[in-house]
This record gives C-alpha cells, structure tokens and sequence, in this order.
C-alpha cells in the first residue's frame, strides 16, 4: 500500500518550508485559495474556498508511513478532506487530501489580524520554484481577500518558517502586490 497524499496550495508549495520529499507539482479542480482569519489566531492566513469554476496549482505530497500526526500539528486551524480532482505527474492514483479551514470559522482579514508580507513571500518564493513566473502569476489570480491589510514584516520576519528572498523575488512579490492594489500596514 503506497503513503497517502496532501495538496499544499500555500506555504507547502516552497520545499524549504518541509520535509516532505516525495513532492510532485499538481493542480486541483474545484478550489481558490482565500486570506483568512479564524479565532484564536493573530494573523490571517491562506484556506482553500470550495469554486467550482477554479483550479489552483499546488504540490502533493507523501505523508511519510500515512502517519498525518506532524501534518494535522501544522495545519492545525484546517479540517482535512477527500480530495477530488487532481492533477499529477504520478503513474499511479494516490489517496489525497486537502486541508482547509471550516467556512463557518473563517472570516476576513482585519487590521488586528492582517496577512503577513513574510507569508506571501514564502508562498511567491515557492510558486516561482515550482511553476515560474505564470505561476506566481496564476497564484495571485487565483486567490482572494488581496484587499485584506498586509503587514509589512520582511525586515523582522513574523511568520515562523520565513525564507530569505532574492531581491528579484522581492520585487517579483511586491509588483503583483502592486497589480492586485494591496494595501500594506
């Protein structure tokens, strides 16, 4: 029997950020990602929204001996789910899952509880490695909440798996900022 999957759609997609080596570019059907907020954490982060319109890029990963406990510790604000509509380079079809915040705890990115630049910086990092420039580009089409405020935290990183950024990267994230009229605070 092969370990199960997961579809990382945000932080998951930059390899630095995990350990999860049996990794393969993928796409689902069916999902945007959103910047969101539940209670009881500072910040918003990103969740995956139910549209069926929509197909985000992502990386499936291999849950080393199907044992989810260190994932389900990291993704701890996320229910995780069957997922459906997958793409891969696989010959094979592995059990997937999602991970997602419940809609009814979710809620929209506020002053007290903001996006942080060093979390996009990661996730940009991570698409550009994965699915280049078009990607990063389809990321930030594919994602709502951009009118949410974000803190600019990149010189004192907040976001606890924060990554050191090229300065191409820097202004790779801060044009498509720019494009989608995000507001920093």
């Amino acid at each position: 029997m092969t370990s199960p999957f997961f579809f990382g759609y945000g932080s998951l997609v930059n390899r630095a950020t995990h350990l999860y080596s049996q990794a393969y570019p993928a796409q689902i059907k069916g999902w945007r990602r959103a910047w969101r907020h539940v209670e009881g954490r500072e910040v918003a982060f990103l969740t995956a929204v139910p549209d069926q319109n929509s197909t985000i890029d992502g990386l499936i990963a291999g849950v080393p001996d199907g044992d989810w406990s260190a994932l389900d510790a990291r993704e701890v604000w996320y229910q995780r789910d069957i997922a459906k509509d997958v793409s891969h380079t696989l010959t094979s079809t592995p059990h997937i899952e999602i991970y997602h915040a419940p809609e009814a705890l979710h809620r929209h990115a506020t002053a007290p509880h903001p996006v942080l630049l060093s979390y996009i910086d990661v996730v940009v990092q991570g698409y550009l490695s994965e699915f280049g420039e078009n990607g990063v580009a389809r990321f930030f089409e594919t994602t709502d909440g951009w009118d949410a405020p974000i803190k600019n935290d990149r010189n004192t990183p907040i976001y606890p798996r924060h990554q050191k950024l090229s300065r191409y990267q820097k202004k790779l994230v801060d044009l498509h900022l720019n494009r989608v009229c995000a507001k920093r605070i």
